[in-house]
């Protein structure tokens, strides 16, 4: 009886002890906007397409993108991508009619090949396809799908809805879906 509590026992351990990691998801749809919280300080949500997740910008490390709503006409505000690494970082590969068009083109952008990188993605709209290049020079490709900018109780605020592909090997070819 003893032996039979004890296997079952090591069973029960052995099985519960088990936990299968998921590996990071190196693609998919994600939204990002621009407001701002409060805990200490002042902080917003950015994507990090390493870890496939929203991460707020303190403490650090923080995102690889994040969103601003850009003022520099006051009279047209724009939707911008930010990144805090030390290169530029941003290539926009195509901006197109209709999303049937922004889905191909981004379908069939396999790999990278860029003269000259942007310190922003800006001004971001849907139906366009970009590059971002990460400060340990990683590569993802994203398709802007929708995005919002206006004023919400006074504030402005912005969204975007975007579909990307992280290529986690650091080379400068985009995987199979």
């Amino acid at each position: 009886m003893k032996k039979m509590v004890f296997i079952s026992l090591t069973l029960f351990s052995i099985l519960t002890g088990c936990t299968k990691k998921e590996p990071t998801r190196t693609s998919g749809i994600d939204t990002i906007d621009n407001t701002t919280h409060f805990s200490t300080t002042y902080f917003q949500y950015g994507f990090s397409f390493t870890g496939a997740n929203l991460v707020a910008t303190y403490p650090g490390p923080g995102p690889d993108i994040t969103l601003i709503v850009n003022f520099n006409d006051v009279n047209v505000p724009r939707l911008t991508l930010q990144s805090e690494n030390l290169l530029a970082s941003f290539y926009k590969a195509g901006e197109f009619a209709d999303e049937t068009a922004a889905k191909s083109a981004f379908d069939n952008l396999k790999t990278v090949s860029v003269s000259q990188w942007l310190d922003t993605a800006d001004p971001v709209m849907p139906n366009q396809v970009w590059i971002y290049r990460s400060g340990t020079e990683h590569y993802t490709k994203f398709r802007i799908i929708s995005s919002i900018n206006e004023t919400r109780q006074t504030v402005p605020y912005g969204e975007i809805t975007f579909q990307w592909v992280y290529q986690p090997d650091g080379s400068s070819t985009f995987p199979a879906k």
